[in-house]
């Protein structure tokens, strides 16, 4: 009888544990929209608690590179803010936080080329 509700609770958690989760794709491009290779992407899970740890608040964060096609395929994260951050060469590097509560998300970022360097002691700027 004890291993028949053992069972019974594990399947019933199960699912219930997967209803909390969100996988993410993400894809990186310009602002042409090629694909950009090799940028640094780091996903953090930012606001919510776990249920099933009893209150403790859930640290998750993924440090990805993404792949030929600017693709970065997420392992499954908690559902809630999230925050994406992307740095990639001769780009401005991009962080945005997203709401996310769907079973699965699709985010589409495109990154600006960098701006004109700025300088506080250029002669031709009084003139």
């Amino acid at each position: 009888m004890g291993k028949f509700l053992a069972v019974a609770f594990l399947a019933a958690a199960v699912p219930a544990l997967a209803d909390d989760l969100t996988k993410l794709e993400i894809h990186v491009t310009n602002q042409v929209g090629h694909p950009i290779d090799n940028a640094s992407v780091v996903v953090k899970f930012v606001d919510g608690r776990s249920k099933y740890k009893f209150g403790a608040k859930i640290r998750k964060e993924w440090d990805l590179k993404t792949s030929q096609e600017g693709v970065v395929k997420v392992p499954t994260i908690p559902k809630g803010a999230i925050l994406i951050q992307i740095r990639a060469d001769h780009y401005q590097t991009f962080g945005q936080t997203f709401d996310i509560h769907e079973d699965e998300k699709l985010v589409e970022i495109k990154l600006n080329p960098p701006q004109a360097q700025y300088s506080a002691h250029d002669k031709d700027k009084d003139k």
